[in-house]
């Protein structure tokens, strides 16, 4: 069975936010979405036009001087419908993680403990890095976005990334340790 194309949802929510060009959902996507959910540039415009196309959409262009007509899209109807159906389904799978650093501990037997130790140290460090940015674009839209209807649920979104790492960075210092005790046996 083929793997449903979830991206066509997230195009419909961010026309639902106030994002109606290709250019700032591009933006909203780099600062918020990819975070959880991989978009690329290249994907945006084929999904407009296909949402466009099955009625989920409109596309309305307004002229600027000196440049070309700026395609506006706004969701239809239809396509709050669609948005709505899809939010309600259950989900019906966990995603599996690619995570490197587990298929390398997986098989850090064959390799010096410290090494191995070195790539949870990285791995933490990093992992301390995307805390601090899920921290600092809380702050931001709790000062400057307070009073838009999505600001609970970009919380909430924000409040799983800043637990889930932290989680992870809790995990390897708790790993740390054992592989630690592991070498002095």
């Amino acid at each position: 069975m083929a793997k449903e194309n979830y991206t066509q949802y997230a195009i419909l929510g961010l026309l639902t936010t106030g994002y109606h060009t290709g250019y700032a959902m591009k933006q909203m996507i780099d600062g918020s979405l990819n975070h959880f959910w991989k978009i690329s540039y290249g994907q945006i415009y084929p999904t407009l036009k296909r949402l466009v196309e099955q009625g989920f959409a409109e596309v309305k262009l307004s002229s600027q001087e000196g440049k070309p007509d700026k395609k506006e899209y706004f969701i239809t109807p239809t396509g709050e419908e669609t948005l709505r159906n899809w939010l309600q389904q259950p989900i019906q799978e966990l995603p599996i993680e690619k995570n490197d650093l587990l298929l390398k501990l997986f098989f850090s037997r064959h390799q010096d403990t410290y090494n191995t130790i070195d790539l949870l140290d990285t791995y933490h460090s990093k992992l301390s890095e995307r805390y601090n940015t899920y921290a600092g674009i809380k702050e931001m839209i709790l000062s400057d976005l307070c009073d838009q209807g999505d600001t609970p649920f970009w919380i909430i979104t924000l409040d799983y990334g800043l637990c889930t790492t932290e989680a992870a960075m809790d995990w390897c210092v708790k790993t740390k340790e054992t592989l630690l005790n592991l070498k002095e046996e």
